[in-house]
């Protein structure tokens, strides 16, 4: 019997584009990557015959699934017909169990479930946990850190700073302002490992300590440049130091707005002498418990990540070098973090984490 060669698949350029991340993802199920196949072999305009033929399957299946698609599009694709497919072994008020059990159960002599334990304990395989862990988003094994502010101040700090970020003032300069405290120059016991195929760069995990430094920065927050200095300590007197090199270096008609912490170095007496002296500094105090604030400390984790972590210093001033080296070519090729979330949004997520933890505890 003779078999009629259908037309052409007809796929648009975002459908061809979907369908194609499907096939090359690693985590998309085998046979939706299989029904797939099958798509775009008919729009390249092969017989059905022929795909059955280079898929291992049968041409009615290759019929059903361009169908499927043409009615569907790629939704079509990812989707079961009632019915079929294997039953499900475990029901729907055991998954509740297993999943009440993770989220408000501890295991003995343990701080959290894993999936072994939680399948012993529930009489079900690991797979079948993890099946359901993934389901709900669960991961136990998983823990990030927080700090609410207790700052009384809190929205009025908060107010202040962001309105420094998203509507800076005529005829000044936004500065972030901090320390970087207790930099290590740490050199590693033995020479690392370099990375190749199929495995990543090595290094010890123990180290020799070779003394270290503060970094005082200065980021600017419309371009994205950064004055800095390491120094021997972290007292108010470095602190004095700095604020005069910015006084020098910074064109002297524009006034300078500086976002700070509420560190006590940066309260004394003589610092708020000093800035009596120079009305053109104004400090701008984030709330207490918000270092997330203050966009200089962005800057230094890029910093820490980049340059200082994997580096190797067998002295202070090789490991200063290295931070100037990083500044200068920052502010060769400057990029500016920009603020975006405003304070109502800020305020509603912080409430919302407050309704959480009053219910918890």
């Amino acid at each position: 019997m003779m078999w009629t060669v259908p037309e052409a698949l007809t796929l648009t350029e975002e459908q061809r584009r979907t369908l194609s991340s499907w096939v090359s993802a690693r985590n998309t199920p085998q046979k939706v990557v299989f029904r797939v196949r099958i798509v775009l072999l008919a729009a390249q305009g092969k017989a059905n015959s022929q795909i059955a033929q280079e898929l291992g399957t049968s041409r009615p299946s290759v019929i059903l699934w361009r169908r499927r698609f043409e009615q569907g599009g790629t939704a079509a694709l990812t989707e079961d017909a009632p019915g079929r497919g294997r039953k499900a072994t475990i029901s729907a008020a055991r998954v509740k169990q297993i999943v009440e059990a993770t989220l408000h159960t501890k295991p003995p002599a343990a701080t959290h479930w894993s999936v072994r334990t939680m399948a012993r304990a529930q009489g079900v395989s690991p797979a079948t946990v993890q099946r359901i862990w993934d389901a709900h988003g669960l991961e136990p094994h998983r823990v990030r850190t927080f700090k609410m502010s207790r700052d009384k101040q809190f929205q009025e700090k908060l107010t202040d700073v962001v309105g420094l970020y998203m509507n800076p003032p005529d005829k000044a300069l936004v500065l972030c302002v901090d320390e970087k405290s207790q930099i290590q120059a740490l050199n590693r016991t033995q020479p690392g490992l370099p990375m190749k195929k199929g495995r990543c760069g090595a290094m010890t995990h123990d180290y020799k300590r070779n003394g270290t430094t503060t970094l005082f920065a200065a980021l600017n927050v419309l371009e994205g440049k950064v004055i800095g200095e390491c120094m021997a300590r972290h007292r108010h007197q470095e602190f004095l130091k700095f604020l005069r090199r910015l006084d020098r270096e910074l064109p002297a008609h524009l006034d300078l707005h500086l976002i700070v912490d509420n560190y006590g170095t940066h309260k004394k007496p003589e610092v708020k002498a000093w800035l009596a002296k120079h009305p053109r500094f104004h400090f701008h105090f984030i709330p207490t418990s918000s270092s997330w604030l203050n966009l200089v400390e962005r800057w230094f984790r890029e910093l820490t990540e980049k340059r200082i972590r994997r580096g190797n210093f067998y002295s202070v001033e090789e490991l200063i070098a290295a931070i100037e080296e990083y500044m200068q070519q920052n502010n060769r090729q400057p990029k500016p973090f920009l603020w975006t979330a405003s304070v109502e949004k800020i305020l509603e997520k912080i409430n919302r984490c407050k309704v959480i933890l009053e219910t918890v505890h």
